[in-house]
């Protein structure tokens, strides 16, 4: 018997979805590149994109009123299924107990999807977390490893879009294992753009 793929799995208090393994980054600190799952989970290399119904049915299994946050974060990028991403937020939304939504992404939709798709994912999340890594264009480059030339750009686009709506709290994530001055200049670029800054731990 084929052994079930992972769609969603905890950590901590919150329940996490992994949708896709698609991503148009290679960041250098990535988890993927040591190892099959995340925090304890069971491996997060899925044998296929799950459908809509596969997903719903997967979260029927689980008491979703139990959990601090749901967050749409995987092995991949989820703006790289964007519709699926709007359309389990919904449903999830649907139920008055739903928790806290959040989104973890690289801030590339846009380029992913060819259109702006800020709007729209503020529409359904509570919170927008990107993934801004580095505090300069080189040292991102560098550190984040895109597949796009103008990832930076528009990765700042994209989060002062967020913040433009006013439908959710817009955090920038930094890893702490960058080096002071990239701290600092992260930090800046994330209070120029409106959006919170978070530095997480490299475990974290």
């Amino acid at each position: 018997m084929k052994k079930a793929m992972t769609i969603s799995y905890e950590v901590g208090e919150n329940l996490y979805l992994n949708l896709t393994n698609k991503c148009p980054c290679a960041c250098t600190f990535c988890i993927r590149s040591h190892a099959d799952g995340a925090y304890g989970s069971d491996p997060l290399w899925l044998e296929h994109e799950p459908s809509f119904d596969e997903i719903m049915a997967d979260l029927g299994k689980r008491d979703i009123t139990k959990y601090s946050e749901i967050v749409f974060c995987g092995y991949g990028e989820p703006t790289e299924r964007i519709d699926i991403v709007e359309q389990v937020a919904k449903a999830l939304k649907a139920n008055d107990k739903c928790p806290k939504l959040r989104i973890n992404t690289n801030g590339l939709g846009d380029l992913v999807n060819g259109r702006s798709v800020a709007a729209e994912l503020c529409d359904v999340m509570d919170t927008v977390s990107v993934s801004l890594n580095a505090g300069t264009r080189d040292e991102y480059m560098a550190v984040t490893r895109p597949k796009f030339d103008d990832a930076w750009e528009a990765m700042q686009k994209f989060t002062s879009d967020c913040v433009k709506t006013g439908k959710a709290k817009i955090i920038m994530s930094i890893v702490d294992v960058i080096p002071q001055e990239q701290i600092d200049a992260s930090r800046e670029v994330c209070e120029s753009l409106g959006a919170t800054l978070r530095i997480r731990k490299f475990d974290d």
